[in-house]
């Protein structure tokens, strides 16, 4: 059999567990489930439950149980395992950790208190230092013991310990407490630990011995860590795994979900059955060697190009569909409502954790009742941390108040499935998708033209870009502007579609953006030139009247109370019509023919899916569209769940795609026969806070051209280290958490330090004090947002408080980062799944790149410091004397080794380092953690309750 075979056993070397089944004899592996419930294992159980618990690993035939590593070996690789590096690590550290275990035990009749916890200890009183005491004594009448050495064993290399020990007594007679005085002292907020070892004599066997004793304390808030601290203990989600609904009894809908006039059906779509199957099983790279051999196409051309994404959709909706099962609620209570047949309680709806729309399906059933029927609930409201939902008659005669119900979340599947009715469709050129430089057509005869915008005028390469894109004769291939961080892109978009209209009365204009926020954008900056005729903000049916600026009402059409398209024959003489990528269907759903818009511009375009950019370009578009493209392909890509996805590529835009390709290799200055133009003048940053991105990212290309009023704002402020440089690095070494079943991560320290720096920012002197709205604090996990919001409620509570993902596209004079990371025992995790901002550039890049006048890190160098990028950039600021806190433990003038590696290094280290003890104790807080290693893939559903969900209509 398969799972007996060879090639089988091979897979399993090294696995934590494996599922050998004694009564059937056999190797189940990762299938165990499959294996109790199939028929011969059923009759060969013969009722016995017993068998349906797989064998112990000691006792599995032709294995080996290596206890230390926990892992099960073939017996003809046992040999080799004992020589391999895992469990060499793992020995030394066994030896380590008994020697520790020895040296913290009381040892010939003397005693030492146990570890000193010091607690909490407010900055003020840390930094004049506080004493707690320890006691050494002998219960031996007759011994004749000394202490001949007490120090410290976790000294920093660059900085002395937090932790001192006073004059003390070096006898220790016998029926005495020898009084031990430990200070603590720290000037800067964040944890210290440390060990003591207290070499002691026995002068009549002339022998020495040690005793350890731990030593721990915190500077910060007491007050902020006793409000925020984790209510509940963390403890793993237990996986569970959803049996499919196969009773399900239908709901009722809102009017919204049949508010666009569609004449074009819409696919279904579902994902095929035997892809589902592959999906379901294995590792990612298994799952994408699999998909690669069995599903997509040998080759990515025009001809396959529908396969090829439509297969990587499939994929990433099976993903999103395993992650909302995260959100799944037990026992929710229903309440009745009177508009609405029940209201239902979603905690961290309103952070779209889960994320539910209008006309979005919940199913609910019984609590208890396993085999019972699901009914379907039609989402008709959402408001705040709540939802009102519409049943059918069934579940109206069985409902009652006190009745507790299994709730699940459903995929809002329409997005996905307005992908694939674009990717189905037959128009697939060369010239869109796989451009080359014949493609690029000869410009038109150049026209003067004035620019509406002044400051175009004095931007060479927006007026260039503007210039190259009204020559483009029809038919032409993308135009792309490229535009990092601060430079005018958008600005330059609509320049280009104003003078598009004034040069070309039958031009029409299809603007698209990957977000609500990104689309209104544009509509804002085109509406005070354009009538409600000639300009049309196109919103899906589920969006809320009041989710539209103000300034866009009379550029929208309802019907019935919800957001619809006007009659075909208005709709098709709008000049302009904007909205998001996927709302991008409504034309062609409601019967635009192809070839309707001249020009389909895509702002923000690196971060949308290339299927995304798809559904307006493959639907809507002929052979004499126009297709341009704006964006940052260096900033943050579309938000993508799945792993399988993300590895064959989804992640990657059109428009990242394209730069790829020769004809788009954009410079400063781009002659007249390339399709691109790289925007340089940077009017957002201060040339400080410009500089590093603008060398690792930009070949230093940019130019600092803001406004000295802004962007020199708090040069001189008081709390700047160095009063010329606007970047703080402020080290703190603290200790992040976990709480209920949230994987997500807080930091209590930098929670405070947060605050402080809203409070000295708000509290400033006259032409250094903020607002509110100056300042955005960026942090990668949604546990610090909500800990850092509550705790700047009383303070600051205007302050905008998200992810990178949220801050992008925007700006503040201010931005604070709080990185998080602290405990480095999930060191590896952070830099294997690229979470928070290690080693991730992207997300980096936006990060440091959204402040004006002044940018703040808050952060664990220590952990910060494995990866290259971020080595690199803390080394920056210290050079440019802008740290706080803590020193770092490495020389900032060393050049960074870009291949990385320093968390190996630094695991080496203390492997070394553990085989001499006083050696080893200096380096354990990282031995301790490194030399175990990490076995096994976080769960993917797990890594993303942090990546966050996408705006969908």
């Amino acid at each position: 059999m398969h799972v007996a075979g060879k090639k089988h056993l091979n897979k399993l070397r090294g696995a934590s567990t494996t599922q050998y089944c004694s009564v059937c004899k056999v190797y189940a592996g990762v299938h165990w489930e499959m294996h109790i419930n199939g028929r011969k294992h059923i009759r060969k159980a013969a009722g016995d439950p017993s068998a349906n618990v797989p064998a112990a690993p000691e006792s599995i035939p032709g294995i080996t149980y290596c206890a230390l590593c926990n892992v099960v070996v073939i017996a003809s690789h046992w040999s080799g395992h004992l020589n391999g590096s895992v469990h060499r690590k793992k020995t030394i550290y066994s030896r380590f950790k008994q020697n520790l275990d020895d040296a913290e035990k009381d040892k010939h009749g003397v005693t030492v208190s146990e570890e000193l916890d010091f607690g909490v200890v407010e900055l003020e009183d840390a930094a004049q230092g506080v004493s707690k005491t320890l006691y050494v004594q002998t219960d031996v009448p007759s011994s004749r013991i000394s202490i001949s050495e007490v120090k410290m064993l976790l000294v920093p290399r660059n900085s002395p310990s937090s932790f001192c020990v006073s004059d003390y007594n070096t006898g220790v007679p016998y029926g005495k407490r020898n009084p031990i005085i430990v200070t603590f002292r720290q000037s800067f907020a964040g944890h210290a630990i440390d060990r003591v070892q207290f070499t002691l004599k026995d002068h009549k066997l002339d022998q020495e011995f040690a005793i350890v004793r731990s030593l721990r304390a915190v500077s910060g808030s007491k007050e902020d860590y006793e409000r925020f601290k984790p209510k509940t203990p963390y403890v793993s989600r237990p996986k569970t795994k959803r049996r499919e609904e196969k009773d399900v009894v239908a709901g009722e809908f809102p009017q919204s979900t049949k508010a666009i006039p569609y004449i074009v059906a819409l696919p279904k779509a579902p994902i095929p059955e035997r892809l589902m199957a592959v999906l379901s099983q294995g590792s990612t790279q298994h799952i994408v060697q699999q998909l690669r051999n069995s599903f997509l196409p040998p080759s990515f051309t025009k001809e396959t190009y529908g396969r090829q994404f439509k297969t990587l959709v499939w994929a990433e909706e099976f993903r999103m569909e395993r992650d909302l099962e995260h959100y799944d609620i037990a026992d929710a209570k229903l309440r009745a409502h009177s508009s609405f047949n029940i209201n239902l309680d979603v905690p961290g709806l309103a952070e779209k954790r889960p994320s539910v729309l209008v006309g979005d399906r919940i199913l609910v059933h019984r609590h208890g009742d396993p085999d019972g029927k699901w009914y379907e609930g039609g989402v008709h409201v959402v408001h705040k941390e709540e939802v009102g939902l519409k049943f059918g008659a069934d579940f109206k005669r069985t409902w009652t108040v006190a009745q507790p119900y299994v709730v699940r979340f459903k995929l809002n599947r329409y997005p996905v499935r307005r992908q694939h009715q674009a990717l189905d469709t037959a128009f697939a050129v060369d010239r869109l998708l796989f451009p080359v430089l014949d493609h690029v057509l000869p410009f038109n005869p150049g026209r003067a033209f004035r620019p509406f915008n002044p400051l175009i005028a004095r931007n060479p390469p927006q007026l260039l870009a503007v210039t190259s894109i009204l020559r483009q004769p029809p038919g032409s291939s993308p135009f792309v502007i490229f535009g990092p961080p601060g430079t005018g892109k958008t600005i330059t978009a609509i320049e280009t579609i104003r003078q598009i209209l004034a040069f070309n009365p039958n031009a029409r204009i299809l603007a698209t953006a990957p977000s609500n926020s990104a689309a209104d954008l544009i509509a804002l900056r085109l509406a005070p030139y354009m009538t409600a005729n000639e300009l049309f903000r196109l919103y899906a049916p589920s969006r809320y009247k009041n989710q539209t600026p103000d300034e866009l009402e009379a550029y929208t059409y309802m019907t019935r109370g919800h957001y619809s398209t006007p009659p075909l024959e208005r709709f098709s003489n709008f000049r302009v019509i904007v909205s998001t990528c996927v709302s991008a269907s409504i034309p062609y759903g409601i019967g635009i023919q192809r070839g309707h818009f001249s020009h389909i511009f895509v702002d923000e375009a690196g971060q949308a899916t290339e299927p995304e950019v798809m559904i307006s370009i493959k639907t809507i578009a002929d052979n004499a569209t126009n297709v341009v493209l704006s964006g940052d392909p260096k900033q943050l890509g579309p938000i993508i769940r799945s792993g399988v996805a993300r590895e064959l590529g989804l992640e990657k835009s059109f428009m990242e795609r394209l730069m790829e390709r020769d004809v788009f290799m954009a410079t400063s200055g781009v002659s007249p026969n390339r399709s691109s133009v790289k925007l340089t003048k940077n009017f957002r940053s201060n040339p400080a806070i410009l500089r590093f991105p603008n060398e690792r990212f930009y070949s230093n290309d940019l130019e600092a051209c803001g406004d000295p009023g802004v962007i020199n704002a708090y040069l001189g402020y008081s709390e700047l280290p160095s009063k010329t440089f606007p970047i703080i690095f402020h080290a703190v070494t603290g200790k992040d958490d976990r709480e209920a079943t949230s994987p997500s991560y807080c930091n209590i320290d930098e929670v405070t330090q947060v605050k402080k720096w809203v409070e000295k920012l708000k509290g400033a002197r006259r032409g250094y004090n903020s607002t509110d709205s100056d300042i955005g604090v960026i942090t990668p996990y949604h546990l610090q947002c909500l800990k850092i919001r509550a705790s700047l409620r009383a303070v600051a509570d205007g302050i905008k408080v998200g992810s990178v993902e949220e801050f992008q596209g925007q700006e503040r004079k201010v931005i604070i980062l709080s990185t998080v990371r602290s405990s480095r025992d999930l060191v590896e995790y952070d830099l294997r799944h690229t979470l928070g901002f290690v080693a991730n550039p992207r997300r980096f890049n936006v990060a440091i790149t959204r402040a004006k006048a002044l940018l703040i890190v808050i952060g664990d160098p220590n952990v910060l410091s494995l990866d290259p990028l971020w080595r690199s950039f803390m080394n920056y600021i210290h050079l440019n004397n802008g740290w706080m806190g803590p020193q770092p433990e490495w020389d900032t003038r060393i050049e960074v080794d870009e291949s990385g590696g320093y968390d190996a290094i630094i695991r080496e280290a203390a492997l070394v380092d553990m085989n001499e003890f006083s050696r080893r104790m200096e380096q354990l807080t990282l031995a301790t953690v490194h030399s175990q290693g990490y076995d096994g893939l976080i769960e993917e559903s797990e890594a993303n309750v942090d990546r966050p969900w996408r705006d969908v209509e």
